[in-house]
């Protein structure tokens, strides 16, 4: 039988598919990401009735810099035509519109699990767990495409840790240097590690686990962070300006856009380089 596989499409966000359930069903709290505060189940101001924005194209200088950077991976266009089926929150029973609030974040949150272990199966070091994680993705892929009521008392959390487990042994595979004794550089475990505004110009990090790492406001001008595990780092506005993190994985687009760099910062190639990006 083939391996079960994930169309690439299906873990971005597609907002014509979508009911604006992200400017709904998330809360946001005002500060330098967002201008006013919102609480979970209630329209955004700025959400139109034809579900779009109307000041997407000005959201930075209207001090929405949170929604810029904010990713469903998917999530969205499937709680609105997959599990829902194509009904409009605006228009059906608002006992679905409240299920529907209490839906999308789980699904958000398996559709980047989904994204995770997409990415692992492309990686060559990660051969020897493949089966695993192809076996990982299919239950995940199943776990989404459950009804409302499944949905909505579904352990996440359980379920992600379970991922997790063969995440770092991808991580692991992936990185010799973390294994490798007497090696340069490379490897260095800062999991978890409090660098938020730290000085990290030009600083070695090659094959590092940055994992759940606090780099906001960092500066990591020039840094090496070639094949790094950016698993869940907190890039808001550090500086990737000339930074190499060419082959870096598990790096989101999310974490990218949160962040500040150059035309000169080396990037995977299936990555885009932020349009707000200075450009020299």
């Amino acid at each position: 039988m083939p391996d079960h596989t994930i169309d690439p499409s299906d873990l971005r966000g597609d907002c014509a598919q979508c009911f604006g359930l992200c400017c709904v069903a998330l809360p946001f709290a005002r500060s330098s990401d967002f201008a006013l505060n919102k609480p979970a189940g209630t329209p955004c101001p700025n959400l139109g009735s034809d579900h779009r924005c109307g000041i997407h194209a000005d959201l930075r200088g209207k001090g929405f810099t949170g929604c810029t950077v904010y990713d469903c991976f998917g999530a969205g266009q499937k709680v609105s035509q997959v599990t829902f089926g194509g009904q409009d929150w605006r228009t059906g029973a608002k006992k679905d519109a409240r299920r529907m609030v209490d839906v999308f974040p789980v699904v958000r949150q398996l559709h980047e699990l989904l994204w995770y272990l997409a990415e692992a199966l492309r990686m060559p070091a990660a051969r020897p767990v493949h089966p695993e994680l192809r076996r990982a993705l299919e239950r995940t892929d199943a776990l989404t495409r459950q009804g409302p009521e499944e949905l909505a008392a579904l352990d996440v959390a359980a379920h992600r840790q379970e991922i997790n487990v063969l995440l770092l042994r991808t991580s692991e595979l992936a990185r010799p240097g973390a294994t490798r004794k007497g090696g340069k550089g490379g490897g260095k475990d800062r999991r978890g590690a409090d660098l938020i505004g730290a000085r990290l110009r030009g600083a070695d990090l090659r094959e590092a686990s940055l994992r759940g790492a606090l780099l906001i406001a960092a500066d990591l001008t020039g840094a090496d962070l070639r094949g790094a595990d950016m698993i869940g780092a907190d890039l808001r506005d550090a500086d990737l300006s000339d930074a190499d993190l060419t082959d870096a994985f598990f790096l989101t687009q999310p974490q990218l856009d949160g962040a500040r760099g150059n035309a000169a910062t080396r990037l995977p190639e299936a990555l885009a380089r932020p349009a707000h990006w200075a450009a020299g």
